[in-house]
């Protein structure tokens, strides 16, 4: 696969476009098939796979349910002869802000490690159809990594990008230290990704180059599941949900 930041005003057009595809949306979803997500074929020649997550009081946080809706999502899409290509978008405020926090926050390192967290975050990788990701707004944590994960990017005007879970006591944990070095270089990633600090669309694309990827996360993943066993892991990501600066012990 390969891998391509670009700025394009193809977003501000697709978000602005949003409204107009709801009907359709939930007419398709309105079977009961998808909660998080609202999906259709688009193209004149309706060859266009189209996901838009849709969580927007979460800022489209990407909760297991959702995740799972979009891998059957794809899966349907693969399946499909008529369809060359896959879009995911969000909203303009948010392509996704990041994994449910409030989700996470209870989870403990045995249940992290023997349920394969995160397993099938994945799906969009091991897509055969490439898969653009239309990012405005902020693609944060598991929403970078979602980004990421598709073959090519196209960002707006809005849109950020950023690994904070350091702030929350935790790493990336689906791909984002692997992918984040090979996308914008090892320099700014290591300081995007201890730092928890963000850049916007310019920024990414003067720092970003064509690469191919293979997979290097096996261990990434395992030091994720690990922080599970942290108090700085729970402190963390127990400070966000009650909106107070966290208290880190260095444990």
């Amino acid at each position: 696969m390969s891998f391509l930041w670009t700025s394009s005003a193809l977003l501000l057009k697709s978000s602005r476009a949003a409204p107009a595809l709801l009907s359709a949306a939930r007419l398709y979803s309105s079977g009961g098939q998808y909660e998080y997500i609202l999906v259709e074929k688009r193209g004149e020649e309706n060859n266009v796979g189209f996901i838009q997550l849709n969580r927007p009081k979460a800022l489209n946080a990407l909760c297991d349910g959702l995740m799972r809706e979009v891998g059957q999502a794809l899966d349907n899409f693969e399946a499909d002869g008529g369809v060359g290509a896959i879009v995911i978008t969000g909203s303009e405020r948010a392509f996704a802000a990041g994994a449910d926090i409030k989700e996470m926050q209870n989870q403990t390192f045995q249940r992290c490690f023997a349920g394969n967290f995160l397993a099938h975050w994945n799906r969009v990788s091991t897509m055969k159809k490439p898969v653009i990701a239309a990012v405005n707004g902020f693609a944060l944590g598991g929403g970078c990594e979602l980004a990421m994960m598709c073959d090519i990017i196209f960002a707006g005007e809005k849109a950020q990008f950023g690994q904070p879970e350091i702030l929350l006591g935790t790493i990336p944990g689906a791909g984002g230290t692997q992918r984040l070095t090979r996308a914008v270089g090892k320099s700014l990633a290591m300081k995007m990704v201890l730092t928890g600090d963000r850049i916007n669309a310019q920024e990414a694309k003067q720092s970003a180059f064509e690469l191919s990827l293979a997979e290097g996360n096996r261990l990434e993943k395992r030091l994720f599941h690990a922080t599970f066993a942290t108090e700085d892991r729970k402190e963390g990501m127990t400070a966000f949900v009650e909106k107070r600066k966290a208290n880190f012990q260095d444990n």
